[in-house]
């Protein structure tokens, strides 16, 4: 006889597939194989007392401060553990129930809903900015055009292309001036007719530098205030382009002094899910929610939104984390800019295996080899 212990990230169904177990089997093994853990802050106590004896009557279980049994406090933080197939009665079990049960029944269903991602986009970047905080992404003219044929040939699948830099502290430019600096780019993307051979995004907040992109044939715009002007939102609409919504807390002048957050992972998250109904409303088809890694947080703040990425896959949209090269990086290892990038590689698949679809990044190759080693990993 020989025992192994499997992984927890082994792939459930292509295992229990060669094992032969009978397909009507597979998919309820599977389910308890998966181990979810949810933290539910602010629970009536009888809620809490009603949860506990549910989830232990499926084999789940519920973790309560001492005192819950008696209601010793109105209110309580608890954790509920459990498998796949456990979560999915418990959802229905707890519908029937008061106290605010059938709501959080409701948002545990969402969860059990949820897949994560099997294909991952790159997207490169471009700067035609002199102050960008990375100056291995500054390009112009004919040599930005040189490194946009270099990253397709990589395998780029987006290259994001902007002018005004939006790192902590940067200066402020007007649209004018912004044009001024994308514009021969965009007219050389449209002259060698580049936008057939990768999708193209303008990172821009200004109307007038969008407009200008998406007639040059820009499909993806990419707004770092989340859509906040409604002639954005027009514009996207009008042109059926791909709008991309990033959470920044502040301005780029002063989102890195002393953030602040309630709950970072439900603020964010309710900032993103208002901005959504806003895109809808205007007719915004195609949405792409980015977290906004550095933009208004701190090194916690940060870890914390990628390590529980999986809450924002219950928005329905893909996930962009953009961590490549940031400052994050020199706070838990000392290390200039030029250095960063085996940090940036462990941000990105850490980021890739909580459920990021998209990768905002400087150093395309390299991810792609990255990427191409996990894939295989988690296939055996």
């Amino acid at each position: 006889m020989q025992v192994e212990k499997l992984s927890n990230s082994v792939d459930a169904k292509k295992i229990l597939t060669s094992l032969g177990v009978d397909s009507g089997g597979i998919n309820i093994l599977a389910s308890k194989m998966q181990q979810h853990i949810f933290y539910i802050k602010d629970l009536h106590v009888g809620a809490a007392n009603i949860l506990k004896q549910d989830a232990l009557s499926v084999g789940a279980d519920l973790a309560v401060p001492r005192g819950t049994v008696i209601a010793k406090t109105p209110h309580v933080d608890c954790i509920l553990i459990a498998t796949g197939k456990q979560l999915e009665i418990l959802s229905k079990k707890e519908l029937a129930q008061p106290f605010g049960l059938k709501e959080l029944a409701a948002k545990l269903k969402q969860f059990t809903k949820i897949k994560k991602p099997s294909h991952v986009e790159i997207m490169g970047v471009i700067n035609a900015n002199d102050d960008s905080f990375f100056s291995g992404s500054r390009f112009q003219g004919t040599h930005a055009i040189e490194k946009i044929v270099k990253m397709i040939e990589e395998g780029a699948d987006i290259i994001d292309v902007g002018g005004v830099s939006s790192r902590p502290n940067s200066l402020s430019v007007s649209a004018e001036e912004e044009l001024q600096r994308v514009k021969p780019i965009l007219d050389a993307i449209s002259k060698e007719k580049l936008y057939d051979k990768v999708r193209f995004s303008i990172d821009s907040y200004e109307p007038e530098v969008i407009s200008y992109a998406l007639e040059s044939g820009f499909k993806i715009v990419n707004d770092i205030t989340g859509l906040q002007n409604d002639e954005v939102c027009k514009l996207c609409a009008s042109y059926d382009a791909t709008a991309v919504i990033m959470h920044m807390q502040g301005i780029p002048q002063t989102m890195q002094e002393n953030p602040e957050y309630d709950d970072v992972i439900n603020d964010v998250y309710t900032f993103l899910e208002d901005r959504i109904h806003k895109a809808e409303s205007f007719g915004v088809n195609d949405i792409i929610v980015d977290i906004g890694i550095g933009f208004g947080k701190t090194l916690e703040h940060n870890l914390l939104l990628i390590k529980h990425l999986e809450n924002f896959l219950t928005l329905g949209k893909k996930v962009l984390v953009g961590a490549s090269r940031k400052s994050m990086i020199n706070e838990i290892y000392p290390s200039k800019i030029e250095e960063r990038l085996s940090g940036t590689l462990t941000l990105h698949l850490e980021s890739l295996r909580n459920g990021a679809s998209i990768l905002r990044v400087h150093d395309v190759a390299e991810h792609k080899q990255a990427i191409k080693v996990q894939k295989a990993l988690e296939k055996i």
